[in-house]
């Protein structure tokens, strides 16, 4: 089958395995090409985080499909090539060495990248991210008993890193800026759960720091020092600050940008046939009423979907609520829904937050926003089905756990 003038998929994560997927599941027969610039088949990202890295699971497990599925389903893929540009005008995405391909649907999955620490010697060897299945390697070689890890940053990333090389025997500090990890995320009764978690396990968090630069020899990391005088030895230092989206190609093609590649409720970008998905899209959600780029695992397992009926000319929007969930020693959380900073008025606990067994809800006024399951399992479908009803409901009710969530449906 000619790669010409098909369907074209740039990108190596879930969402570029899972939009070839739905492709072929809603009947399109034509020729589909999948070009990721790693080595490696896509695979899925939150395990280099939790499983993988903690040795609980193989290398196989990561994998969106396993080896052969490209070959059975007509799949030209196409690993270890990098898409240098993207001419929506002439339908061509040019490759590394200047050839081009054309394209009748293309849809843009490109992720996002570790943002880099840019202070003195942030460029050593031993200062490690987190994004590719090969940095999870470097990790977990880096977690041993009694190794000193300085950690940049306690958000999601940070505080998984953490938890698994404290797992492993290391000795692990914890840098935040703010007060405390997840503050901004959670806000201060959810992130206090987190912060107690981690110092139970013998994490040392140290809030509002500011680091100055990292010591070494010229060629290894030794240290981080901070703004304050303080040098913390380390063996490895682990930077988790956020993730920026993979937005030069839409950029250089004229694509509208903002925070993402700016698509409409279909995925569908400001270029015709051109569609983007996963952690690039800033999606309009038609359920919120405004544009989300959601950075986690379900948005780039469920948009495919959205995106790939799209590219067929059928109708689809994604209003699905954003899902995240994160594994740390014994702790397991799932989560739905979404507030800003300062977007709801209070949050109401059903269980003891200092057991780390409860379900947390995000209010204003008398609708919940969002809400977070900690340690108790199969209830965040009735959780999300609450937050997309908008039903009104009273706080005793949710707090109350005689009072089962489906009741409190309209």
């Amino acid at each position: 089958m000619s790669r010409e003038n098909g369907f074209v998929i740039v990108g190596g994560g879930l969402a570029a395995g899972k939009a070839a997927e739905e492709l072929r599941q809603q009947g399109y027969d034509g020729p589909l090409v999948l070009i990721g610039d790693e080595a490696e088949r896509p695979y899925v990202r939150p395990p280099l985080s939790k499983g993988y890295l903690l040795g609980k699971e193989d290398r196989e497990s990561i994998f969106v499909h396993p080896e052969n599925w490209y070959r059975k389903h007509d799949v030209d893929l196409l690993t270890g090539t990098r898409v240098t540009a993207v001419d929506p005008h002439s339908r061509q995405v040019e490759l590394t060495g200047g050839r081009r391909m054309s394209y009748t649907k293309l849809l843009l999955a490109t992720g996002s990248s570790p943002r880099r620490l840019t202070v003195p010697g942030a460029d050593l060897d031993n200062v490690l991210y987190l994004r590719r299945v090969g940095d999870s390697e470097r990790l977990k070689a880096a977690f041993t008993p009694g190794a000193r890890i300085v950690i940049v940053g306690g958000g999601w990333i940070g505080l998984e890193t953490a938890a698994a090389a404290r797992t492993a025997g290391a000795l692990v500090t914890v840098l935040e800026h703010s007060e405390l990890p997840l503050l901004k995320v959670l806000g201060r009764e959810a992130a206090e759960v987190f912060a107690d978690l981690h110092r139970d396990h013998g994490v040392v968090l140290r809030p509002h720091a500011a680091v100055e630069r990292v010591t070494g020899d010229g060629t290894r990391a030794d240290g981080v020092q901070l703004a304050d005088g303080t040098r913390l030895p380390a063996d490895a230092v682990v930077v988790g600050v956020g993730i920026t989206p993979n937005v030069e190609l839409a950029e250089a093609a004229g694509l509208e940008v903002r925070n993402g590649i700016v698509t409409d409720e279909r995925l569908r970008t400001s270029a015709r046939d051109v569609h983007a998905a996963g952690d690039v899209a800033n999606a309009y959600h038609p359920r919120l009423g405004r544009h989300l780029r959601v950075e986690h695992w379900a948005n780039a397992l469920h948009q495919p979907r959205t995106a790939a009926l799209a590219m067929l000319g059928k109708e689809a929007a994604y209003n699905r609520l954003p899902y995240f969930y994160t594994d740390q020693y014994d702790l397991g959380m799932e989560y739905t829904g979404y507030t800003e900073p300062g977007g709801y008025d209070r949050v109401v606990f059903r269980g003891n937050p200092a057991e780390r067994r409860f379900i947390a809800f995000w209010l204003s006024g008398d609708r919940v926003l969002a809400g977070m399951s900690v340690n108790v399992w199969k209830v965040i479908d009735s959780v999300r089905a609450l937050v997309e009803s908008g039903a009104s409901v009273a706080d005793a009710a949710l707090s109350d756990p005689e009072t089962p969530l489906d009741s409190l449906l309209p």
